[in-house]
């Protein structure tokens, strides 16, 4: 016997959000959900879209794949990339979740795996909340279902009582679920997923039912490769996903062009300054990341420790946005070298001891030798005085 959910609707009005001309919602939500942040974009590309669509999919795998990337429509209409990276990766995650198969992210902390997963989601179902978060604790009640115990004592197991979990809510409405960190979960809990993925329906042996995934149902996973040895996925597990890599950012001027726009993001949700009249600064924590990141000065003369922390490009988004925040609560506006300079110490310091020898050697070594940069060294200096 088969059951399947009510269909739930997400209304924009519920939270407060309320899209932008821009395509970037402007609303007392302090992050709106992408479907509702980019709804302008998603709507224009679905008025757009006369290619081919899978099942319940809101857009063509063409059109997601230009939501996430970014381009100019027929009509004149700006779409603004999401992930700044190679193309094909995006074509092969998009398609992988036109097929039968799940969709795992795979990636070193900040390489924007939960982004691509909530703009994929957003994109694909139009809904990207049907969302389990993993961690050390998350029950297999999280993935399959759980129960109103109050309903449940009262009169027994029933289809009221049941309380679905949104991989149940997906299978029954032909969404896009996520599980974000999926080797955080309890291998026990993680091979709840199996017969989800394989069989393509929940059994739910207390009321003699099951629900079946119907089309456009998938999943999307998201697991951090520096995981590895917390709780790996069974070899059946990962039989089921199609991992796709999601790699850091090639070149020093695609990782400022990614900070720029996620900063430039953030920062008009809080009201601070524009992120052009800090570029060079932006430039500089980009560079001290990366070359501290790959152990080597970017002209390759000097070797470097690395230190214990990920110096990854969403780190790099937070120094900056700090920054700006200094700059527009207690500077004038402009993003300076002191503004980022505590950032950055913390971003690299996470070990008092080793990493703090680390970041003298290469300040001493490579920032006070660098033209240019005797503003930012001082900055440094007196940050970790």
């Amino acid at each position: 016997m088969s059951v399947s959910a009510e269909p739930t609707s997400v209304d924009p009005r519920r939270n407060g959000s309320v899209p932008a001309d821009t395509g970037t919602a402007r609303t007392d939500t302090l992050r709106p959900h992408a479907e509702h942040a980019f709804a302008d974009e998603l709507a224009a590309l679905a008025a757009q879209d006369d290619r081919p669509r899978p099942a319940r999919w809101r857009l063509s795998p063409w059109a997601v794949a230009t939501y996430l990337l970014g381009g100019t429509l027929p009509d004149g209409t700006v779409i603004t990339p999401k992930y700044v990276g190679p193309r094909r990766v995006v074509e092969v995650a998009v398609t992988t979740l036109a097929t039968d198969r799940a969709l795992l992210l795979l990636g070193v902390p900040g390489t924007a795996k939960t982004w691509v997963s909530e703009h994929l989601a957003a994109a694909v179902s139009g809904d990207s909340t049907l969302l389990v978060q993993g961690t050390a604790g998350t029950p297999e009640e999280a993935i399959r279902y759980g129960w109103n115990y109050a309903r449940l004592l009262a009169h027994g197991p029933s289809r009221d009582a049941l309380v679905p979990s949104p991989v149940m809510r997906a299978m029954a409405e032909g969404r896009t679920a996520r599980v974000e960190e999926l080797t955080r979960i309890p291998a026990d809990v993680q091979d709840s997923l199996i017969t989800i993925l394989s069989e393509k329906t929940l059994p739910i042996p207390e009321l003699g039912q099951e629900v079946q995934a119907v089309r456009g149902f998938n999943l999307i996973a998201t697991a951090n490769d520096r995981d590895r040895g917390v709780n790996e996925l069974s070899s059946a597990l990962r039989r089921r996903f199609n991992t796709v890599v999601l790699p850091l950012p090639e070149t020093p001027e695609a990782e400022v062009d990614i900070v720029t726009r996620r900063v430039e993001q953030i920062g008009r949700s809080l009201d601070l300054p524009a992120v052009p009249d800090g570029v060079d600064e932006i430039r500089r924590v980009v560079t001290v990341f990366r070359e501290l990141r790959d152990g080597g000065t970017a002209d390759g003369r000097t070797k470097l420790k690395s230190p214990s922390g990920t110096l990854s490009t969403a780190e790099a988004i937070s120094v900056v946005t700090g920054g700006l925040a200094l700059a527009a609560h207690f500077g004038d506006g402009v993003l300076r070298a002191g503004d980022v300079a505590a950032g950055v110490l913390g971003a690299v310091v996470r070990d008092p001891a080793a990493d703090r020898v680390v970041w003298q050697e290469y300040l001493e070594t490579v920032v006070r030798e660098r033209d240019g940069w005797s503003d930012f060294y001082r900055a440094c200096r007196e940050a970790g005085a």
